[in-house]
């Protein structure tokens, strides 16, 4: 997959003009600029990018040159590509379970913020990190909904724990800070609330006044025609929590969005490859190419079919079964997909909200996975 050297208005164009074969990603760097500076100017602290959502180097290019100074990086393959294409930027080390020569690499590479949620992984980075200038921030879970997936099943200690984390890292001569991640696309502004004010209980209990609040990702994409993300709602509920919760001891607010950042700057077009007996269709990409969180987090509604020609397909929504091109029966997208009735085969199906964890997650099974990416100025219709 690499980014071609031409500039077309908007994905119709390319699709128009070249009738590709293969499935096509649409990026647009304005779109994703305006983002960034969206999060930049409306949320109440330092704004870091998710660099696992897409690690794409014209995606964290763009990202500098909008002005985003902090990354979240979870491994040394991150570190390394932060290092080279946004040098001084700050790098966030927010995965909690590491090894020993993970760690040594962050601290070769000048890193000063890492999470824990153990005791163990607590001892490892006193063990390997100097104390001087380095924040270690806690991270905790609470059993909130509103997310599509929660991330407190794998990492976060329980609120008591964190507590005792907590006063653990002030001990040791770290700068102690407290980090959650709400869950992923998570729509409900008020799991942030629960969060921040849990926070602020913790800190307490620690006898611990935190330098900072990291409020984590989960800012949703947006997914579905009726359930528009409300990013401004989620930035003024965190900023009224946390002066609520904490009064006088406010911390600096920190978050690291990933899929709320870059969703929006690329659009994805799979070809139709057949439709069997008007009940089943067959794209040329599925669940190991791009469109592989669909099982995990549910269809993208946001769509369109297009002829060879460029004629949007207006027929009657008809629910259609939706395969992918590999011989393995669970490549499929969930569910049934409304589909115009009158597309045919070789019609072009646009999946708009692609930027998050569609170019990370691509395989070469069965010989498929050839996916190309193309540079538009708008992703406009």
């Amino acid at each position: 997959m690499g980014l071609s050297k031409t500039i077309w208005a908007k994905p119709s164009d390319y699709l128009n003009h070249t009738q590709p074969q293969a499935p096509v990603l649409f990026f647009a760097p304005a779109v994703l600029q305006a983002t960034a500076r969206k999060f930049i100017e409306g949320f109440p602290g330092l704004v870091t990018y998710a660099v696992k959502s897409n690690p794409s180097e014209e995606v964290l290019s763009n990202l500098a040159t909008a002005g985003i100074r902090g990354f979240d990086v979870a491994s040394p393959f991150e570190m390394d590509l932060i290092a080279r294409l946004a040098p001084g930027a700050a790098m966030h080390y927010n995965n909690p379970v590491r090894s020993r020569e993970e760690i040594l690499h962050a601290v070769r590479l000048g890193v000063k913020s890492y999470s824990v949620d153990s005791h163990s992984e607590l001892s490892k980075l006193a063990e390997l990190v100097p104390t001087v200038g380095v924040e270690i921030s806690v991270r905790f879970k609470l059993p909130v909904n509103g997310a599509a997936y929660n991330f407190g099943a794998k990492f976060g200690a329980t609120a008591e724990k964190a507590s005792e984390l907590l006063a653990r890292v002030a001990e040791l001569g770290f700068i102690p800070s407290l980090t959650f991640h709400p869950g992923t696309q998570c729509t409900d502004p008020m799991a942030w609330d629960s969060y921040i004010r849990m926070a602020a209980e913790i800190a307490t209990n620690a006898g611990v006044k935190i330098a900072r609040l990291n409020v984590g990702g989960g800012f949703p994409g947006h997914r579905l025609m009726e359930v528009a993300p409300q990013i401004d709602e989620i930035f003024a509920v965190i900023d009224a929590a946390t002066t609520e919760a904490f009064g006088d001891d406010r911390p600096a607010l920190v978050c690291e969005p990933g899929r709320g950042l870059v969703s929006e700057c690329y659009a994805f077009a799979a070809r139709v490859k057949a439709i069997r007996d008007e009940e089943h269709v067959f794209m040329n990409d599925g669940m190991y190419g791009a469109l592989a969180e669909m099982p995990l987090i549910g269809n993208i509604d946001r769509m369109e079919v297009r002829s060879p020609e460029g004629v949007v397909r207006n027929g009657e929504l008809v629910g259609r079964i939706v395969f992918g091109p590999t011989c393995d029966s669970v490549d499929r997208l969930p569910g049934d997909v409304m589909l115009p009735s009158d597309m045919v085969e070789g019609d072009f199906v646009l999946f708009y909200g692609m930027g998050a964890y569609s170019t990370v997650t691509m395989t070469r099974f069965n010989g498929f996975g050839q996916i190309g990416t193309e540079t538009v100025c708008s992703l406009a219709r």
